[in-house]
């Protein structure tokens, strides 16, 4: 079983930044996929980022790219997402999301049925 844990969320006004970070516990943190998603109020779930489980490539959402960067650290065991030049339209529950299994491929997962560990939820409020 894995466990995953997100924080930096919070309140930023437009044109800022955040950075959310995710920590995994309770196995082996590299070799497994791993994404971003968001939830608006009202709104289904959204794809923002993913990296794969092995090399450093990374795809983005067309409303993130340029903005937003994926990434990980594997001796903290802990992914991050770094957003710039936030916008009120990026306003959502932001959540971490694992693949359920390792793997040593670099394919990047973009839908969330492609994830089986997901994280609680860290809110990301941007004012306008």
């Amino acid at each position: 079983q894995v466990q995953l844990v997100e924080f930096g969320g919070g309140l930023v006004q437009a044109g800022g930044s955040l950075r959310l970070s995710c920590a995994a516990s309770g196995r082996a943190f590299s070799n497994y996929a791993m994404g971003w998603f968001r939830q608006a109020p009202g709104k289904e779930r959204e794809f923002v980022a993913a990296m794969g489980a092995i090399g450093s490539s990374s795809y983005y959402a067309d409303s993130v790219k340029g903005r937003f960067t994926i990434s990980r650290d594997n001796a903290k065991f802990t992914m991050y997402l770094q957003m710039n030049s936030l916008k009120p339209e990026d306003t959502a529950v932001y959540y971490c999301a694992f693949r359920s299994s390792p793997s040593y491929s670099p394919t990047i997962y973009s839908t969330s049925d492609d994830y089986g560990y997901w994280g609680q939820g860290t809110q990301v409020t941007v004012s306008s």
